[in-house]
């Protein structure tokens, strides 16, 4: 498949002009969680594009994991407040931002939420200046009603909620959670990561996959909601019409185990069993994204679908799923092909179509390249966030986002 011709990876982030004073914003960014996923991938994406020439950053994250020591790696400063008590953990981060005078604490997924609440009140009380609470909304998981409950209390004391889709705008809605400011701004995609990509062979010698067999990639945590099981299922249909192809399944999580054992159920021959690889975690998404003819996404619910978008920016064609935020990303049959969730015969026959006719998976591939380099580049979502933190400081309220997206 070949490439579009090289577009101008970001064109829409405008100067921002100085701060009041010439002053910095100190900005804490705050995670849930240090494992690996659409928000940990957000956060890492905005700390690396963050203008430092107006930011000072650092990350806090509430538990150790993959995406702790890929900061580390990164050289970004990164402190761990590893305490399953939400007054204890507050308590430690409240210390931490009053030492570094943080005017901003933004949060990801919902423990973050909860302690991040607490600790901007403790420094609040203790300095009688409260810092910007700003919250991002990754998840489209419908919580309990005890967490509901405790979410709709604590909003009041966010000053900001940034959701990734319109999708997770209804959510915030329905949880009654509208009593605050709500900015929709998806997430955008570092374009230059996926032009830059290695060559389609990189990753196949890896596994010594053939040059001409075709192969799909899913890429996403190993959890429930990501729908590898209706995957796993429809894989048979298309390893029935395509013996030679391959399935290449990157990422970690919790269900690994339970995949695994249910790939060998489905897949009883030794053939079809072969044509499956489970990668683990990976850091070169964009070289597993160039050794694919297609990429799947099947998930059971989803925000947004950060997957998604890097896949089009690999300019490789997507099947994902008809939920959540995904009809927002993906345009069926223009910038690639949506199918019924829990249904591994549509997503069989979706996948073998595009195997069938690769003139139309190039097509939904270049018009879904197009897309993403119109309308999702990071750049267009850090100069949104940017805009929020600079409130702060006194800045234009103007140039925030509405729930629309749009700006005044």
């Amino acid at each position: 498949m070949s490439r579009m011709a090289h577009q101008k990876p970001c064109t829409g982030r405008a100067p921002a002009g100085p701060l009041p004073d010439g002053s910095r914003i100190r900005v804490m960014q705050l995670l849930a969680t240090g494992t690996n996923g659409g928000a940990q991938e957000s956060l890492v994406n905005t700390v690396l594009r963050l203008d430092n020439s107006r930011h000072d950053v650092c990350v806090v994250s509430l538990s150790h994991g993959s995406t702790v020591k890929r900061l580390e790696r990164l050289k970004i400063p990164v402190e761990v407040i590893e305490d399953e008590h939400d007054d204890r953990a507050a308590a430690a981060l409240a210390e931490r931002m009053i030492a570094l005078k943080t005017q901003v604490i933004h949060a990801h997924m919902f423990r973050a939420d909860v302690v991040a609440v607490y600790a901007a009140d403790l420094v609040e009380k203790r300095t009688g200046v409260r810092p910007l609470v700003v919250s991002t909304l990754h998840s489209s998981r419908f919580r309990s009603a005890e967490d509901r409950e405790l979410l709709e209390k604590l909003t009041p004391r966010i000053d900001w909620l940034i959701a990734v889709s319109d999708a997770i705008v209804r959510k915030i809605v329905a949880e009654n959670r509208d009593s605050t400011a709500i900015s929709r701004i998806y997430n955008g995609v570092d374009l230059e990561r996926f032009d830059e990509a290695p060559g389609r062979d990189v990753v196949r010698k890896e596994f010594g996959i053939p040059s001409d067999a075709p192969v799909v990639a899913a890429i996403g945590r190993l959890e429930p909601e990501k729908g590898h099981p209706t995957l796993i299922e429809a894989w048979p249909l298309v390893h029935h019409h395509f013996p030679e192809a391959r399935l290449l399944i990157a990422g970690e999580g919790s269900e690994r185990d339970r995949l695994e054992g249910l790939a060998a159920a489905h897949l009883r021959s030794e053939l079809c069993c072969d044509s499956v690889a489970f990668l683990g975690r990976r850091d070169d998404i964009p070289a597993v994204l160039a050794a694919a003819d297609v990429v799947a996404m099947p998930s059971y619910r989803e925000a947004q679908g950060i997957a998604i978008l890097e896949a089009l920016a690999a300019e490789r064609p997507v099947v994902a799923s008809n939920v959540g935020g995904i009809p927002e990303m993906i345009s069926d049959g223009e910038t690639g092909i949506l199918v019924p969730s829990h249904d591994p015969s549509a997503l069989a026959a979706a996948i073998i179509a595009l195997f069938t006719h690769p003139d139309r998976a190039a097509k939904l591939a270049n018009a879904g390249h197009e897309m993403v380099h119109e309308e999702f580049c990071i750049d267009y979502m850090m100069r949104d966030i940017e805009a929020i933190y600079a409130l702060a400081v006194g800045g234009d309220a103007t140039l925030v986002p509405d729930r629309n997206g749009v700006r005044a």
